[in-house]
């Protein structure tokens, strides 16, 4: 993992980005503390749960007024 300081991340975002889309992960720090880490989103895609797909009811999903007006 790399390590990178919150001032570097802000000057030069869009390079990280695409570094992290290539598989990088970097340790975010700030005054030689950890605050973050930011890694490649299909590596925490066993962290993410679907509860419920609203473009399996709809396509194109539903409108959030028509779902809460039903709750």
């Amino acid at each position: 993992m790399n390590i990178i300081g919150l001032k570097q991340l802000r000057q030069d975002t869009t390079r990280y980005a695409e570094l992290v889309s290539k598989g990088q992960s970097f340790l975010i720090i700030k005054r030689s503390k950890p605050l973050f880490k930011i890694v490649p989103a299909d590596t925490i895609s066993e962290v993410w749960e679907e509860v419920i797909d609203f473009t399996k009811i709809k396509k194109g999903g539903v409108v959030i007024k028509d779902l809460l007006a039903r709750l």
